[in-house]
């Protein structure tokens, strides 16, 4: 009986202490697609004496006539879905999906929750290489692949 009160005990400070240690961790995201290549070496802004001139403060503001190309319908798990691209220059400016086509509420329900999410990492990240949102797998994979259809119309990477 001692015995067992003792494993008992063992059991509980271990699997305790385990909740404690994992208790604030975020679990990483899932990545759609691979992080962007820096082209290898140091970028000029993190060598030290580099670079050495002066910078503009601020976001860079994209040039040339405004862009706009629909990329491909994708099929996924829970229904269809299409974004809609505008560019500037080489630049996403803003991110649209005007075909959403859900299996049923639920999914409907979903996809109007992450979109936004999905559009603003898109618009961070100026590319279709983003982070998935974690429960919305096929959706932002949809997301993400239609964006890059339309990144291919438009010749850029």
């Amino acid at each position: 009986m001692k015995r067992a009160a003792w494993y008992l005990i063992a059991g509980t400070v271990a699997g305790f202490a385990g909740v404690l240690g994992l208790h604030g961790r975020a679990a990483p995201p899932v990545l759609v697609a691979g992080p962007k290549s820096t082209g290898g070496g140091a970028s000029p802004a993190a060598t030290p004496g580099a670079g050495g001139g002066a910078r503009a403060s601020g976001p860079v503001q994209p040039t040339g006539p405004a862009r706009q190309v629909n990329g491909v319908v994708e099929q996924y798990g829970y229904g269809e879905l299409s974004v809609t691209v505008t560019v500037r220059g080489s630049q996403i400016t803003n991110v649209s999906v005007p075909l959403l086509r859900t299996a049923e509420p639920y999914s409907q329900q979903l996809a109007v929750q992450v979109l936004p999410m999905l559009k603003s990492e898109v618009l961070r990240a100026g590319s279709a290489r983003i982070y998935a949102v974690t429960g919305a797998t096929y959706t932002s994979q949809a997301y993400a692949d239609s964006i890059q259809s339309a990144l291919d119309k438009l010749h850029i990477k």
